[in-house]
């Protein structure tokens, strides 16, 4: 489906409960979505997939831990009405924003409290939705940990925590690198074209059948090691997740953890989550670092709230501060600017965050198909956001979602 052809239709039509994907005992076979008929990547039947991750593939669990959930105190603003123009000149409201966008759920936090929470189609508060390569921003935020702890050496050669790389386009690539995403790479992501890189990554980590005669790699290490280089190292980013599986497993190396005990621990006990979280796992129970999380919408709140407050969140420091200043100050954005991201001029990325450099400071964690989180500093504003557009690709969604947090922001900074 076009971008164009997306952004002109709403997300009613598909609601996943009025087409009753998966109702019934059994549901019907024209109503079933499976893993291995490759059904559950398929619009609109991923509406119905994206917040039921665990009945298709393998997961593990991130434990929540035993104490209580952390408190969000509500103060209920009707933020349904603020008003936008999209990117292409179109009025637009708030609540229309996420019929157009797809969304399956949105908590907006204004200084802390949670102000505006919707659920639409098949997710539910407490259920996980598949949060994509927000993903991302959770294993940059744990090397980030790991870097101000002394275990990581973003200055290190990735071999020497991985030497496993050694004959991988890896080799001579330095630990910032993998970070900040300007490693030289033969691996592409182009979701439009089947023969793209990411079509192996995912066969790799668990996400996509392997096909009769298919002799590429099926469990993630095997693909990583097999990664090409093209190009120099540190030159320019260029968006590849398979840098941020490369960093999940320094991760490990460095913790001695698997990544789901490592976010449990560092993260997902400390913030008082409400619920378990989970990864999607490869053939050999391998979490995918770059896009395997799934998290209920409350919690994926809970951590950008942490993040706007400078890693302090549920009356302790989780995330050392300077770890989050430098991640809010970005990278370079001379070498973002060749990747040809048009709806974010001027922007760059710092280790596996977007930040944005706009006016009110505002970075980002994205995901295929809508996933985000939105921190907007000066407005003291975050959105978490779940959805299931029909494109994969953020160009569907920011002409339409950007302009509108930005509005929101200015309204509640105006509203005191």
């Amino acid at each position: 489906m076009s971008v164009a052809t997306a952004s002109s239709q709403t997300a009613t039509p598909t609601d996943p409960q009025t087409l009753e994907w998966m109702q019934g005992f059994p549901p019907p076979p024209d109503k079933t979505i499976t893993f291995h008929s490759g059904s559950f990547r398929s619009f609109p039947e991923l509406r119905w997939a994206w917040s039921n991750i665990r009945q298709l593939v393998p997961t593990v669990n991130v434990w929540r831990g035993a104490g209580p959930a952390s408190v969000l105190p509500r103060e209920e603003h009707d933020i349904g009405a603020s008003s936008s123009v999209t990117m292409d000149g179109r009025p637009m409201t708030f609540a229309r924003m996420l019929e157009e966008t797809y969304a399956d759920g949105i908590a907006v936090l204004h200084r802390g409290k949670l102000i505006y929470e919707r659920y639409f189609g098949a997710l539910k508060p407490h259920k996980p939705h598949i949060a994509m390569s927000v993903t991302k921003s959770f294993t940059g935020t744990l090397a980030g940990i790991l870097v101000a702890e002394g275990k990581i050496d973003p200055q290190a050669p990735i071999t020497e925590y991985v030497p496993e790389l050694k004959t991988s386009a890896f080799a001579d690539a330095r630990v910032h690198e993998a970070m900040d995403m300007t490693t030289g790479l033969e691996y592409t992501e182009v979701y439009a074209d089947k023969n793209s890189g990411v079509f192996g990554l995912r066969r790799a980590n668990g996400m996509a059948p392997i096909e009769p005669g298919y002799e590429g790699a099926t469990n993630i290490f095997d693909f990583l090691c097999a990664q090409k280089k093209q190009g120099e190292h540190g030159k320019a980013f260029a968006y590849k997740t398979v840098n941020s599986d490369v960093l999940a497993w320094i991760c490990r190396r460095a913790s001695g953890l698997s990544l789901s005990d490592l976010l449990s621990e560092r993260i997902w006990i400390p913030i008082g989550a409400e619920e378990d979280a989970h990864y999607h796992v490869d053939r050999i129970g391998t979490e995918s670092g770059g896009g395997g999380l799934s998290t209920t919408l409350r919690d994926l709140a809970r951590f950008g709230e942490t993040i706007r407050n400078h890693g302090r969140f549920n009356g302790r420091q989780i995330v050392p501060s300077q770890v989050v200043e430098d991640i809010a100050r970005g990278g370079d954005p001379e070498k973002f600017k060749p990747a040809g991201y048009t709806t974010l001029s001027g922007a760059s990325y710092r280790n596996q965050w977007w930040v944005t450099h706009n006016a009110h400071g505002a970075f980002m964690a994205r995901g295929v198909h809508g996933q985000g989180i939105y921190i907007d500093p000066k407005a003291e504003m975050v959105i978490a956001r779940y959805a299931s557009h029909p494109a994969a690709g953020n160009a569907a969604n920011d002409p339409v979602t950007l302009p509108a947090y930005m509005a929101l922001a200015k309204d509640l900074m105006a509203g005191g």
